[in-house]
């Protein structure tokens, strides 16, 4: 893991959760609460999403026997559904094939208002997640998955704006190295946005892919992560140091999701990474497919709409914003992710829902 250099240091509490230390600021440093703002997209840029769309076929504890549902899902594709549901024009960039669970994404993508990279069907076959929920509806994944970036995503339009990617098809091969390659070209004309929403199952050993998250956290303006994982990729590491550190390399906003307990951020300043907490604001739990993804749909729609994601002038003003800037954008995250795990599968709330 990088070094953290001249961060700033909050007082923290901390605690067990998943066997790592999760510490966050203590209370003190934590704003007043707001209203989450609902006001109209102000931008006009596109967002596009590039990585995995595949079906979630879901069992649970709580199911009849022999019972299962499936969903439209994959990581990214939740992500551009949930923004599009939130009134952003949305660009996929995915791989999938023209069978029956390929269809049905196609019709998703339709239904949500979500336009597809040409060529994102020419896949062999659908992937497909097989996720078992337990008796608190946290789920656990197996997959039959291939990735690979569509030729016509590595030439976007002009109007792209913003670019959003992370999970399975940032780290696998051989389309993991494309997305990275268009990260990092699409800099000059978009900000970034990256969840590693890591897959064990796919990934292989932490050390065998913490390189490439950290190349594409650096590359990136705004990264979101979970506890867990960051326990996967820094066994036994306290959260604020790698807080820090990530935002060390670069990125202006680093988020990590703590399940019930909220979320922590950070924003760069001079002196180093200051940090708050927003809570979380779920008052009922089904399930927690796709809220991850929720709150990254919420946190990039609040930051598009205050006009600090979807150019390069918005990245300036992201790169001066103090934390009591961002945190309309948390609190819509946080909003928007109690509203998916209130339903089952992953639920993409509308601005009405606010």
């Amino acid at each position: 893991m990088p070094q953290p250099t001249g961060a700033r240091r909050a007082r923290w509490s901390c605690r067990s959760r998943h066997h790592a230390r999760v510490c966050v600021p203590g209370r003190q440093t934590r704003p007043s609460f707001r209203l989450v703002s609902v006001s109209p997209v102000h931008a006009a840029a596109d967002v596009l999403v590039i990585g995995e769309a595949l079906i979630d076929t879901v069992d649970s504890v709580n199911s009849d026997a022999g019972a299962h549902t499936e969903h439209v899902g994959g990581s990214p594709a939740n992500v551009a559904f949930g923004l599009a549901t939130l009134g952003h024009p949305v660009v996929l960039g995915t791989w999938f094939g023209r069978d029956e669970h390929g269809r049905r994404i196609t019709e998703a993508c339709q239904r949500h208002g979500v336009r597809l990279v040409p060529g994102s069907d020419n896949a062999a076959a659908t992937p497909v997640a097989f996720a078992a929920l337990d008796a608190d509806g946290r789920a656990t994944y197996r997959f039959e998955f291939t990735w690979q970036l569509p030729a016509a995503a590595a030439q976007p339009e002009p109007a792209i704006g913003h670019l959003h990617t992370g999970s399975i098809a940032a780290i696998h091969e051989p389309g993991g190295s494309d997305v990275l390659h268009l990260v990092r070209a699409l800099r000059e004309q978009a900000t970034i946005s990256y969840d590693p929403n890591i897959r064990p199952e796919l990934m292989g050993a932490p050390a065998a892919v913490r390189d490439r998250v950290e190349a594409l956290v650096e590359a990136s303006d705004i990264v979101k992560a979970s506890d867990e994982d960051l326990e996967w990729l820094y066994p036994g590491s306290f959260i604020p140091d790698i807080l820090r550190a990530w935002a060390a390399l670069g990125p202006d906003l680093v988020v990590v999701t703590l399940g019930s307990a909220g979320a922590v951020y950070a924003v760069s300043s001079p002196s180093g990474a200051e940090a708050a907490v927003v809570p979380a604001r779920a008052e009922s739990v089904v399930d927690t497919v796709g809220a991850g993804d929720s709150f990254m749909a919420g946190l990039i729609s609040g930051l598009l709409d205050a006009e600090m994601l979807g150019s390069p002038a918005a990245r300036s003003r992201l790169h001066d914003a103090v934390l009591t800037d961002v945190r309309p954008a948390l609190e819509r995250a946080a909003t928007t992710s109690a509203a998916t795990v209130a339903q089952a599968g992953a639920y993409y709330p509308g601005r009405a829902e606010f």
